[in-house]
């Protein structure tokens, strides 16, 4: 499956392609590409729990494609940590994969790792 990014810091940009990595898979910028293939998203969470304008934006015009969400953000938002992937989540009916604080640990890895494998199937 293809792995989408938006990334603000790096952090997101690495975890995808350190998956995609280790799966043998691609991964992308939502900026700079358009998917002709379902994938799991994975993207930041903008100010107190916002989905990104650029990551909205791809949604907009690929939404249809999306299978899962990964986001990222910051333990120090409380409520409103990695807050994107609800709202996507909830908009196009597609589960949260994980939410992780800004790059993601080791076990978060083997979480994302665990779905994408088990959709290879």
């Amino acid at each position: 499956m293809l792995l989408a990014y938006d990334s603000l810091t790096g952090n997101v940009r690495r975890l995808a392609q350190e998956l995609a990595g280790q799966l043998g898979a691609e991964a992308v910028d939502v900026r700079a590409h358009v998917p002709n293939s379902e994938y799991l998203l994975l993207t930041y969470t903008f100010g107190t729990g916002q989905v990104p304008d650029s990551t909205r934006h791809f949604l907009d015009q690929h939404g249809h494609l999306l299978r899962g969400v990964v986001s990222s953000g910051s333990y120090h938002w409380g409520r409103n940590f990695a807050r994107a992937a609800d709202v996507i989540a909830a908009r196009y009916a597609v589960p949260i994969v994980a939410k992780i604080n800004k790059g993601g640990t080791a076990a978060d890895r083997v979480r994302v790792l665990a779905w994408l494998e088990e959709r290879s199937v």
